[in-house]
């Protein structure tokens, strides 16, 4: 199957939200998934990100994480959230109905890639490959024309996209940047990308290598074997060292001056004791309560 992208306008336009949660564990050390650490009472990072994701104009959204946590993501968030933009418009004689749900996938990490090179790097990748397939296979109309990553271990105010929609969801990649940084300096800001870009992205996380290396024997196949700690280097590699040559200019980012770290407890810390944080709430359940859709049909039992 190719990975290609379309080249439309208007409504048809597929914006996908990606939402990587896989990766090593961070320092946190607690019997949760890293990315559910509260940023506010009873708002946790990855709402914050499909928050952010949803603020951008996402379509859909693909959270990529390990199996094993799938279940307890899904039972705290749901199906799909609204689109805060259309979700209550106060002018509208009947607002209930220009609602948009936001569809949410959780697309689990594939066990050939568990403990091999699932960084959080690959998680984008991984999810950006589901979605494309997952919509190629319904049709070719549907698969999404650019990915918009939205980090967990980052926040800043995710409304500051609202007024920037129009440039993400267009041809051209978009970033946010804080102090000049993107994902290519390691920062967590967010940033959509294409078709090349994920094929450069992809072939830096190949870089890593594997069980076995050089010299090769008769047949040209590398037969020694990599002490442990040099096994699966994928699975260490940082933001840095994947997402490399980004197109960042001043016409296709925004400079935002509140973001915060969230990859470790001092910058978690630092984020507790901001601005920032006391203004933050968990948005109104009319926007963000945990549904599920309906069973499409049962087999009767009786």
């Amino acid at each position: 199957m190719e990975f290609d992208t379309k080249n439309v306008n208007g409504s048809s336009y597929h914006l996908a939200g990606i939402v990587p949660c896989g990766g090593q564990p961070l320092d946190f050390g607690m019997e949760w998934p890293d990315f559910m650490m509260p940023i506010a009472p009873n708002y946790t990072m990855i709402e914050a990100a499909i928050m952010e994701c949803a603020w951008a104009g996402c379509e859909t959204i693909w959270v990529c994480l390990h199996e094993d946590t799938a279940p307890l993501v899904r039972y705290r968030i749901g199906d799909f959230i609204q689109d805060p933009v259309w979700a209550w418009r106060s002018m509208d004689p009947n607002p209930t109905a220009k609602q948009r749900r936001i569809p949410i996938f959780y697309v689990p990490v594939h066990p050939k890639n568990r403990f091999r090179r699932d960084c959080l790097a690959w998680s984008v990748i991984e999810g950006a490959l589901s979605a494309f397939k997952v919509s190629a296979t319904v049709s070719k109309w549907i698969y999404p024309n650019k990915y918009w990553v939205s980090f967990p271990y980052g926040y800043f105010d995710p409304q500051l996209l609202r007024e920037h929609r129009q440039k993400i969801s267009s041809p051209k990649n978009f970033y946010v940047t804080h102090k000049g940084q993107t994902p290519e300096q390691g920062q967590h800001t967010s940033f959509s990308f294409g078709k090349d870009e994920f094929i450069r992205f992809r072939r830096q996380i190949r870089k890593g290598t594997g069980k076995v290396a050089g010299p090769e024997d008769e047949d040209g196949i590398p037969r020694t074997k990599l002490p442990l700690d040099e096994r699966y280097s994928a699975r260490w590699f940082e933001l840095k060292d994947v997402f490399i040559e980004l197109d960042n200019e001043k016409d296709n980012s925004i400079e935002v001056q509140e973001f915060y770290d969230l990859s470790s407890w001092e910058k978690y810390r630092n984020y507790l004791s901001s601005e920032l944080s006391s203004k933050t709430i968990r948005p109104p359940e009319w926007l963000m309560k945990q549904k599920e859709f309906g069973s499409i049909s049962l087999d009767r039992t009786d």
